[in-house]
């Protein structure tokens, strides 16, 4: 008897020590921070977390979605474009109904609200969505296509959060950038990087370029969304990613918004400065031709008679140096500054006349002038398709480019609708490779007979195809 009952004390005293440490294993570890894997975190990296912190939860309200409906013409393909199809089914354009998101951000207490003219351009309804989930029918106040810049408004009954606009012209490489925006329909996603670069042009994409470069992930959907800097302020903002490479998109500097948006809420349109002539890059060899120590300006190729620049004393073969007080660096820095100045302004201008530096006074007209509009670069009348192009430049012709460069697009035109843009490079008409205006122009001739013509064209590092019906 005592046998048993020791060995019966004796399990249950097993049973005890063995309920015992089960209790004692844990399920998983909860941290009261003094558990912490990593005991001390740098204070700089603390900060910086919380500056982000500090941005989303002071922003994000600002920032909306942007969804639109818009009515888009399909284009056909090449075999409907011959004339046995069309004697059966007719050529009657055809449309589809098409829907997008992006993102913006509220300017003011009025429910004005900037995105890009990309997110709302043809749209037939434009919904916002805020950070409240509140959702409002939209209007557009005005759009620039030529900075990608739009202006829309809500007219919203609650008080509405707005975003702080700050200055790009400040910036320097290397300072935090902060997006913030609406990426594959993911609300008010943030994402952090920095400014990459600053004064990005020559990238294809919009007439007027000086972007801002940032590796802060930029996706679609986040098009017309804030770039911000740690203080919360609107530097930027997001417009574009290049496809083909990661953590490279860009953003419209918001000091460059600003006159746009000015002009867009004051009057529906943005008016530019015109002065009238063709230019040029300086290349080595120019500037040797032109006596300048090292190529700098821009070269006049070219000059109206009568127009601003001619009426202040610029010639055929000035290289322009500065422009109002501004040193100019390149082609589409003139262009951009040019546009910058309100018409009616006199302008001091420096140009370089045979080695020798020459103080002018230029008067910049307004580009919507009946002088502007009538004039066509030396591409000369546009053709069928609205297109007026020219002969590439010695530069480009040195460095191995073929083809014709676009230099002017008739708004309204086949060739406008199709997405084709001044700068770009014309290589091909219906798979005969063209090298000069003359071949471009025989080739335009035998498309009339086809009724089509497909360019190939060539715009930065891409080339595109485009099947345009000739009218």
């Amino acid at each position: 008897m005592n046998f048993r009952r020791m060995f019966l004390i004796g399990l249950v005293i097993l049973s005890s020590i063995t309920a015992c440490k089960k209790k004692e294993e844990k399920l998983f570890y909860e941290s009261g921070r003094t558990d912490a894997p990593v005991k001390e975190v740098p204070k700089d990296i603390l900060a910086s977390q919380q500056a982000f912190v500090e941005v989303s939860k002071k922003v994000n309200p600002a920032v909306v979605n942007i969804s639109t409906i818009s009515r888009k013409k399909v284009e056909q393909p090449l075999f409907e474009l011959s004339p046995f199809f069309n004697e059966f089914f007719g050529n009657r354009p055809r449309y589809r109904r098409d829907r997008s998101l992006g993102s913006g951000f509220i300017i003011n207490k009025d429910g004005l609200i900037v995105t890009n003219d990309h997110v709302v351009r043809d749209a037939e309804s434009i919904q916002v969505k805020l950070s409240n989930e509140s959702v409002y029918e939209a209007r557009v106040i005005g759009s620039d296509p030529k900075t990608d810049i739009a202006v829309i408004k809500i007219g919203a009954k609650e008080s509405l959060p707005v975003a702080v606009l700050g200055d790009s012209d400040k910036l320097q490489v290397g300072q935090w950038a902060i997006a913030i925006g609406n990426p594959f329909g993911l609300d008010r996603t943030l994402t952090v990087g920095v400014v990459s670069a600053t004064g990005r042009s020559n990238m294809g994409i919009e007439t007027y370029e000086n972007f801002i470069q940032t590796d802060a992930s930029i996706n679609p959907g986040n098009s017309g969304g804030p770039l911000l800097n740690v203080y919360g302020e609107v530097i930027g903002i997001n417009t574009a990613i290049v496809a083909a490479g990661q953590g490279i998109g860009f953003a419209i500097p918001i000091n460059m918004a600003k006159q746009i948006i000015t002009q867009l809420v004051g009057k529906g349109k943005v008016t530019r400065g015109w002065l009238g002539v063709t230019i040029q890059p300086v290349t080595e060899e120019l500037a040797k031709e032109f006596g300048l120590k090292r190529p700098r300006g821009v070269l006049v190729s070219d000059i109206l008679e009568g127009g601003p620049a001619a009426k202040g004393g610029i010639r055929q073969g000035d290289v322009i140096l500065t422009f109002d007080g501004t040193e100019i660096k390149d082609a589409q820095h003139l262009q951009r500054v040019v546009a910058d100045t309100p018409p009616g302004k006199k302008v001091p201008v420096t140009v370089s006349r045979e080695g020798h530096e020459v103080k002018l006074t230029v008067t910049a007209a307004s580009a919507d002038s009946q002088d502007a509009r009538g004039v066509r670069p030396s591409g000369g009348e546009p053709d069928s398709l609205g297109l007026a192009v020219e002969d590439l430049p010695p530069d480009m012709l040195r460095r191995g480019a073929t083809g014709v460069m676009v230099a002017d697009v008739d708004e309204g035109s086949v060739a406008a609708e199709a997405g084709i843009r001044p700068g770009d490079l014309i290589v091909a008409v219906n798979r005969k490779r063209v090298a000069n205006r003359a071949e471009y122009d025989r080739a335009m001739r035998d498309a009339q007979h086809r009724g089509a013509a497909v360019l190939l064209v060539r715009r930065g590092d891409a080339s595109i195809y485009f099947s345009l019906p000739l009218r």
